[in-house]
């Protein structure tokens, strides 16, 4: 048997019988070098959008915070929006051409699939948004989270709201779902593959992942997509916990139905869900100040 604790080399060169047709050898993606593409042009239009916003005086730099912290709802949205959508159509093109297959297909969106088992996803999504609404109903924090900033007006309420329940799942379930929870899996099976023939050809002829891999990938993706919604929710640990557990859901749903596109429609459900109570205590955003009470 071979030894798994020892470092992983390259993988050995394959007898002539086992060499596998280039043409028809399936690819192993997006890998972790895709999903550090994707996050890099990601992080670097954000930080050109935050910069002409900060060019236009409606940007304050706030020493207490490593980001840049936009005046108003509104502009921080639009930024997001616009990062978020270039982002995409970039990485359409891009990816389109180095996988030699269409983006979606790629990142496994599926969209049939999520489409014919919307009938179970949508309630899926709104029965976490009840739990994840009860969890933190009972959890008691000493400020109110980041996020209320944005429902300062009517108007801000209802951009979040769309941004919310539309935007934002999709480009995060292409971001943590499409994108890094192959790519950890990946870079997990590859690092304790044997380095023997018979697993190069496995591993050059497939494109399984080790339950293994999923379940390294799918916490270190959640404890990801806990951190970059941390400051949203005031990083009240209980909260972030809450989230946690939410991410790990989608992570399932995705595994188990094969499809982003399932997992986007849970999440924006979930997201639904959770605008649908502010929307109900304030009398459809027209009492804004009861969120805090």
């Amino acid at each position: 048997m071979p030894d798994l604790n020892t470092s992983p080399g390259p993988l050995p060169s394959l007898a002539p019988e086992l060499q596998p047709n280039p043409e028809l050898t399936p690819r192993r993606i997006p890998n972790l070098g895709h999903a550090l593409i994707f996050l890099s042009f990601t992080f670097l239009l954000l930080l050109l959008t935050q910069g002409i916003l900060l060019s236009l005086g409606k940007v304050t730099v706030d020493p207490h915070k490593s980001a840049l912290t936009v005046q108003h709802p509104k502009l921080q949205l639009a930024a997001m929006a616009v990062t978020y959508l270039i982002s995409l159509l970039a990485a359409s093109f891009f990816f389109s051409e180095i996988w030699r297959r269409p983006f979606l297909e790629g990142i496994r969106w599926n969209a049939p699939d999520a489409l014919t088992q919307a009938s179970k996803l949508v309630p899926a999504g709104l029965l976490l948004g009840m739990m994840s609404a009860v969890a933190s109903y009972l959890i008691h924090t000493s400020k109110p989270p980041a996020i209320d900033e944005f429902f300062l007006t009517p108007s801000d309420a209802w951009l979040i709201t769309l941004f919310g329940t539309i935007v934002a799942p999709v480009f995060e379930e292409i971001c943590f779902r499409g994108f890094l929870l192959p790519a950890f899996a990946i870079a997990y099976d590859w690092l304790s593959l044997p380095r023997t023939p018979e697993a190069a050809f496995r591993w050059q002829t497939t494109t399984t992942l080790s339950p293994a891999a999923l379940l390294f990938s799918a916490i270190l993706s959640s404890a990801l997509f806990v951190l970059i919604h941390a400051q949203q929710l005031g990083y009240a640990l209980p909260g972030m916990l809450v989230l946690f557990a939410v991410s790990l859901v989608l992570t399932f749903v995705r595994v188990r139905t094969q499809s982003v596109a399932a997992s986007t429609l849970v999440h924006a459900s979930y997201n639904f869900f959770i605008f649908l109570i502010t929307f109900l205590a304030t009398s459809g955003y027209r009492h804004l100040d009861r969120i805090n009470q």
